[in-house]
């Protein structure tokens, strides 16, 4: 079984994850992780922490010998460079926290107040510190070591901004590849220039306002094979998988696979894709409006996830909270942060997606080492082509 767990708070000394279930064999370098990371901090709208101070790189300290995984479970570290500054205020040491650190103004919309009257502590950083979407950056690094799995098999996984503060890009009928050099180069990750143009312009208003905005990722798998996942039970399907994954990214608030909520507002006969044969290619569509999941398994054509993700709840012109200390009301906690994070989410839409989609493919082509796993993955194709 393919699975993770992540550790760190945003200031802390490092975020750490520990993922289990790669086989054996599969060729990974601190490099390519690294390269997924640092895609994850660009992106119109980050604020000064991932300008100035950090630069992720990861430290894989076991799973891996002479470039290729064991088998055994991958460690991977992400050391916060900021921590010399924090190292007093988030020390694990025993003592009391100095009261002129503590923070007890919540932001509406995070994760303060419920947190704190869930844990029953008296200071917001006890919950905002792993709350914070710095942790996305451990997971970041465990999607990377998957797509380099599911590349050995040539599944490849993109994400683009569809949307920024109300700005969608138009509808294109370009080639996916096309679509994520273009996304790539922008720096709102927008493959339409006019549109990014827009969308920029819309992220400084909020910045000179003191406001966040928010927005649409879209995350596109291509060559996935027919069968991941099951109809069988609800926790096997692939379509419920994946949006509890994405759905997990901190700010995301919905999550829509292939044509989403819009197919409520059509006919049957508008939105279901007519199936056809080719001798050559076996089935195929014309259309590709589930957005490759039907019945919870993987139809063959491209896997669409796409998700909403709410302006940052950090404000530099904060709304109106209540002092949890003095219950007197007043304005929330001015914390450092993003005015959007949009293009980023995408990435880590990518990492997530890629997870799931591992995971699902290792239950149906399970072994220990990559060379079993191609193995059955062949055999299974070969019966698929005789179909």
């Amino acid at each position: 079984m393919l699975r993770y767990v992540t550790s760190g708070e945003s200031h802390g000394k490092c975020l750490t994850a520990i993922l289990e279930g790669i086989p054996y064999g599969v060729e990974l370098d601190e490099d390519f992780i690294n390269t997924e990371l640092a895609r994850r901090q660009k992106g119109f709208g980050r604020g000064e922490r991932m300008q100035s101070i950090e630069s992720d790189k990861v430290s894989i300290t076991s799973g891996v010998r002479h470039g290729k995984t064991l088998g055994s479970p991958i460690a991977l570290t992400i050391s916060n460079k900021d921590w010399e500054n924090w190292k007093t205020i988030m020390s694990t040491e025993a003592g009391a926290a100095d009261e002129k650190f503590k923070l007890t103004r919540p932001r509406p919309g995070h994760a303060d107040l419920p947190g704190i009257l869930k844990f029953n502590t008296d200071d917001m950083r006890d919950i905002l510190e792993r709350s914070s979407a710095r942790e996305t950056a451990a997971r970041v690094a465990v999607g990377a070591v998957c797509k380099k799995f599911l590349k050995e098999f040539g599944i490849k996984i993109i994400s683009f901004t569809k949307e920024i503060a109300g700005i969608r890009v138009p509808s294109s009928k370009m080639k996916i590849d096309d679509i994520a050099e273009l996304a790539e180069n922008s720096p709102v990750r927008c493959f339409d220039e006019k549109t990014a143009e827009r969308m920029i312009k819309a992220i400084e208003k909020a910045k000179e306002n003191g406001d966040t905005v928010g927005g649409i990722f879209t995350v596109v798998a291509s060559s996935v094979p027919v069968g991941l996942g099951s109809h069988t039970q609800w926790d096997l399907k692939l379509d419920a998988r994946l949006a509890y994954a994405v759905m997990s990214i901190q700010a995301v608030k919905g999550v829509e696979i292939g044509r989403g909520f819009d197919i409520s507002r059509k006919l049957g006969s508008q939105v279901h894709d007519e199936i056809f044969y080719d001798s050559s290619i076996g089935y195929w569509r014309k259309s590709n409006n589930a957005g490759g999941i039907e019945g919870g398994i993987s139809n063959g054509e491209q896997i669409i996830v796409r998700a909403a993700m709410k302006p940052i709840p950090s404000l530099k012109r904060p709304l109106q909270s209540v002092d949890i200390k003095t219950k007197e009301s007043i304005k929330a906690q001015i914390v450092r942060s993003d005015v959007c994070a949009v293009p980023a989410a995408g990435v880590i839409g990518e990492a997530v997606v890629s997870i799931e989609i591992a995971k699902s493919f290792c239950e149906k082509f399970g072994g220990d080492s990559i060379a079993e796993i191609k193995a059955n993955y062949l055999n299974y194709i070969a019966l698929l082509k005789s179909r």
